[in-house]
């Protein structure tokens, strides 16, 4: 009975929400429900890959709205899936492996041990069976071992004979006895001359030191890394040379933060990331001679503008400038496929570099062979991410490829490591996405925005360039993952209003004659498709400096129209979200449908700093975020007004974490244009982030101060006017609770009264529980209904 009166009560709370959500609601849909994310949705498939024979497809999914995602397998000759049980995973070859020369053979780590397999036979030989991990199996002295690391050491795996070897041996400190005092030596010293038979012993014991050294000489050179880590272990294809780089970690101040809903029920605290300004990280590269025992550094001093002192620290003239060393991250090295070459890839611990070097391994030297460099950051397509950018060999074993933003947008080049010369292959005001050589070396394969930067499709082109062949053709997003015999193409396709699906497709270039996708995932469910949801207007307007800027355009029926406006910005800076594909952001697309469906017309802008559109889009928001970020919101404002009929006064803003931040941007300086803002896990204070994202836009607090002032909403908070919602999680380890603390003392010194915040004791950046997401967006349309439509 007490079950039964519970049971009721539930249901009767959850009646109440609903029709508080669903009050002043014209839409069918509503909050509640379409904040269960994708128990509303549906489970999509993702991570597609192929068996070796090219008759199966692999991916994640979970049409049975299971606790997690598990692997299926689709079968191209029968057309049926099925789940895959935990025994055939777990003894399934690894997706991610690296093949031997001749591509007879193939290595891969999994669950912390090595395996090799057999290509012709498919036959699988599990190398190690250990309770350490394994990890970077490679092939190494000709491919007739493999290499491996364990710890921080590389072992090597003879094919033949099954025999393991230590090839280095990292220690973290050398081993040293204390010092004696003068008095210890001087008595030990008394000790031998008194006695002949200690003299003796110790003559005894001297010896045979001297000759237990011999033992040394046929073991690895011990290698001290005195605190520092290292990474990055690799052995030369024809197994002579060790390259190895060590990282010296200054200590950073971390951040404490508290969790106060916790199973224990005491506070906990949790030690998160360090504020930006921090130290750099102090990279080096060596090579060890496995033969000579022999350990040198690899010299980079003679890498092109390592001298270069930044343009911005010209507003500082009474500030001297120090970046003593410029070295940031080494990628590498890249072996050519014949061995005869190795290339790094080095960024800049100030992120204005990239660097492409040829390194001499049996000397250490390096021969510059392509410099890229932005007075901004480096970064774009295949450019300059957290671990390096791509880059491989070309067919001919002499030319390497690589992407580089020289023309204004990631483009792929190939340069001849002996004469240095570059050719462009790809040109145009698109960008270049995951490129790779055909199995034949005859073509490329890639994807690019060439036909409008919100349309991705599949491309082939010759090796050496020329012309462009779409092998896709939907509209939309098409993530395509080629089959071994490349005759297949497995689709994750994805429009705006239709969410990811998986399909497969024979690729052209093989088939005989034309054929369509065939759809293999059918994932949405029932109340999902019930819904005629909408296609919003990929449209352009013109910016106060003449800029083009493209936005989702949503448009209400004209019966329901209230004149009232909500600007919606996209998160991460570099990130796009006005495009023809299922957005990231989906919650948010199906907040918007129901704000249409309530009047509300809806734009949703690609704002400088917004990827897809090439360099100087990218960079546009350098020292200055919430500069023509923000003026790009209030353009896309000013030309709703014009163009749209909306009133002026009927115009809010929100966001998440970028987007949260440029609200309150928007909030504090642009009051006469937003009336209300909803700021979800933003950024208050720049100097109070990260230091790899941060430092590439604005420098750092030391050295660019005027950047963080005037990209920093804590200092325009004296701006607000119009209503201000905060909305933030207590234990977001990306953007710290702190931040928006700091921001309501500052709120309330200032003595301003028309903004709330909204708390929540158990999510992070990425809010994971739906009720969490019901009562942010509950409020956020609240705010909107009473701010903007007075009600």
């Amino acid at each position: 009975m007490k079950f039964n009166n519970l049971l009721f009560y539930v249901i009767l709370c959850f009646m109440y929400v609903t029709s508080q959500a669903q009050k002043n609601n014209l839409s069918k849909l509503t909050i509640p429900e379409i904040m269960q994310g994708d128990g509303f949705v549906g489970h999509l498939p993702s991570h597609v890959n192929w068996s070796n024979n090219s008759d199966k497809i692999y991916f994640d999914w979970n049409p049975e709205a299971a606790l997690s995602d598990s692997l299926y397998l689709y079968h191209l000759k029968n057309d049926k899936f099925s789940k895959v049980d935990f025994e055939t995973e777990y003894a399934l070859a690894s997706f991610d492996f690296i093949f031997n020369t001749d591509k007879t053979k193939k290595v891969y780590t999994k669950h912390g041990d090595v395996f090799l397999v057999d290509v012709s036979s498919n036959k699988t030989l599990q190398v190690t069976q250990t309770m350490d991990y394994e990890s970077q199996a490679h092939f190494t002295d000709n491919d007739n071992k493999i290499a491996y690391v364990n710890e921080k050491n590389i072992y090597t795996w003879d094919l033949e004979t099954g025999t393991t070897t230590q090839v280095t041996n990292f220690v973290n400190k050398e081993k040293t006895e204390k010092p004696k005092s003068e008095k210890d030596i001087w008595l030990e010293k008394d000790q031998l001359e008194l006695f002949e038979v200690l003299r003796t012993r110790k003559e005894k014991s001297d010896k045979h030191d001297s000759l237990m050294t011999r033992f040394d000489t046929k073991k690895p050179l011990k290698i001290v890394l005195d605190g520092k880590s290292v990474i990055n272990q690799k052995m030369s294809p024809d197994g002579k040379y060790v390259t190895y780089v060590t990282a010296k970690k200054p200590e950073n101040k971390k951040t404490i933060m508290p969790h106060y809903v916790t199973e224990s029920g005491y506070t906990e605290n949790e030690n998160t990331r360090s504020k930006v300004g921090d130290e750099p990280t102090e990279y080096s590269m060596f090579v060890y001679d496995i033969a000579n025992k022999n350990n040198y550094p690899v010299v980079l001093d003679n890498l092109d503008g390592l001298d270069y002192i930044p343009e911005y620290t010209k507003e500082y003239p009474d500030k001297p400038y120090k970046n003593d060393n410029r070295i940031g991250y080494i990628s590498g090295p890249t072996w050519s496929p014949d061995g005869n070459y190795a290339v790094l890839d080095i960024i800049a611990n100030d992120y204005k570099d990239r660097w492409i070097v040829l390194l001499n391994v049996e000397d250490g030297t390096i021969e510059n062979l392509n410099h890229q460099h932005d007075e901004a950051w480096i970064a774009g397509p295949g450019i300059g991410g957290y671990g390096g950018g791509v880059l491989g060999w070309m067919p001919d074993n002499k030319s390497i490829w690589y992407q580089s933003e020289k023309t204004g947008y990631s483009h792929l080049y190939t340069l001849n490591v002996n004469s240095k010369k570059e050719k462009a292959l790809t040109a145009g005001s698109f960008e270049i996405y995951n490129p790779q050589i055909s199995k034949d070396q005859k073509r490329w394969y890639f994807t690019a925005n060439k036909n409008h930067p919100g349309d991705r499709q599949f491309y082939s082109m010759p090796i050496q360039g020329g012309t462009i062949t779409a092998l896709t053709e939907r509209i939309g997003n098409n993530e395509v993952v080629l089959s071994p015999d490349e005759k297949q193409m497995a689709i994750l396709y994805s429009y705006t209003n239709k969410p990811t699906e998986l399909y497969v497709k024979a690729n052209p270039l093989f088939a005989s004659k034309a054929t369509s996708p065939k759809q293999i995932t059918y994932s949405t469910t029932k109340v999902f498709n019930d819904y005629p949801w909408k296609d919003p207007e990929i449209i352009s307007f013109k910016a106060d400096d003449g800029a083009q800027v493209h936005a989702r355009l949503y448009q209400p029926k004209t019966e329901v129209k209230n004149k009232a406006a909500v600007i919606f910005v996209h998160g991460a800076g570099y990130l796009q979200n006005a495009h023809k594909w299922w957005s990231s952001y989906y919650r948010e697309y199906m907040f918007h449908n129901l704000l249409v469906d309530n009047g509300y017309t809806v734009l949703d802008i690609d704002y400088r700093g917004s990827a897809g559109y090439g360099r100087d889009w990218r960079t546009g928001i350098y020292r200055h975020m919430g500069g023509k970020d923000l003026s790009d919101q209030v353009d896309g404002a000013e030309y709703l007004i014009k163009n749209y009929g909306i009133d002026a006064d009927k115009i809010g803003i929100y966001g998440g974490s970028y987007g949260g931040f440029i609200t309150l941007m928007a909030m504090f300086n642009e009051a006469e244009t937003f009336k209300a803002g909803a700021a979800i896990r933003s950024v208050g204070d720049w100097a109070a982030y990260n230091h790899g994202y941060t430092a590439r836009i604005l420098n750092t607090p030391v050295t660019d101060s005027l950047a963080y002032k005037r990209s920093s909403p804590i200092y325009f908070a004296e701006g607000l006017q119009g209503d201000l919602l905060i909305l933030h999680g207590m234990i977001d380890d990306n953007v710290h609770f702190q931040d928006m603390v700091r921001l309501s003392q500052r709120l309330i010194e200032l003595g301003k009264e028309n903004w709330e915040m909204a708390i929540y004791p158990i999510e992070r950046h990425g809010f994971v529980e739906p009720s969490s997401w019901t009562d942010e967006y509950l409020r956020i349309y609240k705010l909107f209904q009473e701010s903007l439509l007075k009600e």
